[in-house]
């Protein structure tokens, strides 16, 4: 959505980019990009992976209140006049984002919901073009009218992982990935 916009800054905030980190250099990266932000008329935030960032774990349950806190403020700092500022945040731990009560930071929560059908998969892959498509189509008639629930993010990683196969194999590797997903599912 955002890529898709006349935003003339967009930056990602994730916590791939900030990898072994400490608190304190999050933190400095968190409000760089806020700042950075704030130098263009209008601007676009993505804040991927809320969880993460925060360092949160079920186990304890821990997270770092410091990254939380820089966060917190930064979410809830006016712009300077004349600045227009997006904020996209990201989580699969919604409830325990509420609990740290940085939800109420935002003006909106939209739940994206799983994927449910192979016209929804068909959908996404049109829209992303990481298979051709005969491949689509390959994908389409092998799940026939199955019924699937995938996360929009998992199926986006298990397509890209099909797709660093070689061409003839790559809908065969997803569509192994999607069984092997299903599985996973019905253990749980």
């Amino acid at each position: 959505m955002a890529l898709n916009s006349d935003f003339p800054f967009i930056k990602m905030c994730s916590p791939k980019h900030m990898f072994g980190f400490i608190e304190s250099a999050k933190c400095q990266t968190i409000k760089k990009i806020f700042d950075d932000a704030d130098k263009s008329d209008l601007s676009c935030i993505i804040v991927d992976d809320i969880e993460r960032l925060l360092d949160y774990i079920t186990i304890g349950p821990r997270y770092s209140n410091t990254v939380l806190q820089a966060l917190l403020v930064l979410l809830k700092e006016k712009l300077r006049k004349g600045r227009k500022l997006i904020i996209i945040g990201t989580t699969s731990c919604c409830d325990v984002l509420e609990t740290m009560r940085i939800v109420e930071a935002f003006n909106t929560v939209i739940h994206v919901s799983c994927l449910s059908s192979p016209d929804h998969l068909k959908s996404v892959f049109q829209g992303v073009k990481l298979f051709d498509a005969d491949e689509v189509k390959e994908i389409e008639r092998n799940i026939g009218q199955q019924r699937v629930f995938i996360g929009i993010k998992k199926l986006l990683m298990m397509a890209e992982m099909a797709i660093q196969s070689n061409k003839r194999d790559r809908v065969d590797k997803f569509l192994s990935l999607l069984e092997d997903e299903k599985w996973q599912e019905l253990c749980q």
